[in-house]
């Protein structure tokens, strides 16, 4: 069943209205819908619904609500992702294989060892990252879409880690402590999570040393070294297994 995402402002005590000109004609040219089709609906914050079509329009198609559930595949605990931003096509597998594993946002960072520049289009990139989350999370079926956030520079970073429970800093010169030692070891489970992943080149010696300086939970996600474009999705994975199944 296809699931489509709308603000809760569209929600009636009976019915919901899709008004968004890309799932309108998604739901007429390409899937070819009915009424009396049924289809998955999420308000994105906090319910689903289980609906069907009732009425197709030219300016809105409009659902019946048959079922009314809280989300049943989020993770509870939310893990951003702080991402040195790679080179060529890397950020858009990342961002829909973290969507698909759980993500609750992604924020590219600029570093040191960056290639890419801003050159004043990126907020382009930012656009065109941010359509493929939303195909993403309507693929996997999650109850909201992930937030690709503007990108920040490494200072700045800095400044947005203190609200989490706790910051993971998978690290390629790290030997001893695993990601299985740093969740294994929580008194409690978290509700925010950041993971922080370097580009291509790694973090430098001076942005590891400030992230060590807060505090960050300096671990190795195996005895292999991973790329860039692998290395969140891992230890994503990681998150979710000790965490959420």
């Amino acid at each position: 069943m296809s699931r489509f995402f709308i603000t809760s402002e569209n929600v009636g005590e009976r019915s919901i209205k899709i008004t968004d000109k890309q799932d309108i004609q998604h739901i007429v040219k390409v899937l070819r819908l009915r009424e009396g089709d049924k289809i998955d609906i999420s308000d994105s914050v906090k319910w689903e619904y289980e609906t069907e079509i009732s009425l197709i329009d030219k300016d809105f198609v409009e659902a019946v609500i048959l079922d009314k559930q809280k989300f049943t595949n989020e993770p509870f605990t939310k893990v951003t992702l702080f991402q040195g931003i790679p080179k060529q096509g890397k950020m858009e597998l990342i961002i829909q294989k973290t969507v698909e594993l759980g993500i609750y946002e992604v924020i590219p960072v600029f570093t040191e060892r960056t290639v890419v520049s801003d050159n004043g289009k990126f907020s382009k990139k930012i656009e065109r990252w941010q359509k493929i989350a939303d195909e993403a999370v309507k693929q996997c079926k999650r109850g909201i879409i992930p937030n690709v956030c503007d990108a920040v520079v490494f200072q700045n970073m800095l400044s947005r880690l203190e609200g989490f429970d706790l910051v993971l800093f998978p690290y390629e010169n790290e030997d001893d402590k695993t990601m299985k030692d740093a969740l294994r070891g929580l008194n409690a489970k978290p509700e925010s999570v950041a993971v922080i992943i370097g580009p291509e080149g790694g973090f430098s010696d001076k942005e590891a040393d400030a992230l060590k300086s807060l505090k960050a939970e300096c671990v190795t996600l195996g005895k292999t070294t991973l790329r860039t474009e692998t290395a969140g999705m891992t230890a994503l994975a990681m998150i979710m297994y000790e965490l959420e199944l």
